[in-house]
């Protein structure tokens, strides 16, 4: 019952992002972004889609249950969420599941972007380890977490890269860290 509740209310905050991510792409392109990483994208989908089911299939199929020490990865998963909602709302219209690009427009310095380089990450990569293990699927927190790791190699380069090129991304973040507060 709690894991039906959880699942249906991430699935539900997803296709909201969803739809957010969206209109902040259509209002963006209308001020002459581009997008840049079209090629991977669809493999950020299919980890996300595949993440989903092989969590309800775990949980479901070899009846997981909360372990005694839930509270710890709840604790996580709360602070998580209140870091993407800081991060989404520091954005605004720039936040987006694709890599958006704006030419010439200075990169968002505010929130936690004062203090790195990529909080939205950060918050997926603490998902993808937590909510599994809210409920035991240690297969699912293990597996996505090594696939989530390999994209993020490769989504993050780029995506800096284009930020380098079109924006003042390299002078306001040179000296920050990607995932953790400080400088590097």
């Amino acid at each position: 019952m709690w894991f039906n509740l959880f699942f249906l209310f991430v699935i539900i905050q997803r296709v909201a992002e969803l739809f957010l991510a969206r209109r902040n792409e259509m209002k963006m392109r209308a001020k002459g972004a581009i997008e840049v990483g079209r090629a991977h994208y669809k493999w950020i989908v299919m980890l996300h889609i595949a993440f989903f089911l092989s969590l309800w299939f775990e949980v479901t199929v070899f009846r997981r249950t909360p372990p005694g020490w839930w509270p710890i990865p709840f604790t996580l998963y709360i602070i998580a969420q209140m870091l993407r909602i800081w991060t989404i709302s520091s954005l605004g219209p720039y936040w987006n599941t694709k890599i958006i690009i704006l030419p010439g427009a200075s990169v968002i310095a505010k929130g936690p972007y004062l203090y790195l380089r990529h909080p939205n990450y950060l918050v997926v990569c603490i998902e993808i380890i937590v909510i599994p293990l809210l409920f035991q699927a240690y297969f699912t927190a293990i597996l996505f977490t090594v696939f989530n790791a390999s994209l993020l190699s490769i989504r993050i380069p780029e995506e800096e890269r284009a930020l380098e090129e079109a924006t003042n991304y390299k002078y306001q973040f040179s000296k920050k860290r990607r995932f953790l507060p400080g400088s590097e």
